[in-house]
């Protein structure tokens, strides 16, 4: 496994920790408390989504069974789909091409790297 899936699956963790720890929280708090950057918090709710361990009621984030499937699944099929356009491509290139906001790639992102469908480097490689 390449570093930056790890790293996705690391910041899954921290997040997970949070929840687990305090219970229910909302997104902006959830965030400052696992030091993430956007990227990485996105990534690793994309994450937890694709491993069925996280709820999101619009406000808040729960551990539990995932309301995103339909969502961010969603999400990873255009990402995926931007990939046919070529081998190697960045992340601003990847929300262009699957018209996202780049925090909805993210979550993309995160839910590809745990299905293990990612090859990165510092860009993304359709496997």
């Amino acid at each position: 496994m390449n570093e930056l899936v790890k790293t996705f699956g690391y910041n899954a963790g921290k997040v997970w920790k949070i929840l687990e720890k305090e219970g229910p929280i909302g997104p902006i708090k959830l965030k400052r408390k696992t030091q993430l950057r956007d990227d990485e918090f996105f990534g690793a709710i994309g994450w937890l989504a694709r491993e069925n361990k996280i709820f999101f009621d619009n406000k808040t984030y729960f551990i539990g069974e995932t309301n995103l499937t339909d969502k961010i699944g969603n999400y990873a099929g255009k990402v995926w789909e931007s990939l046919e356009y070529g081998k190697e491509i960045d992340v601003s290139a990847i929300a262009r091409l699957s018209q996202l906001e780049k925090q909805d790639c993210y979550t993309a992102l995160g839910w590809l790297a745990r299905e293990g469908k990612l090859i990165t480097k510092t860009k993304i490689k359709k496997k």
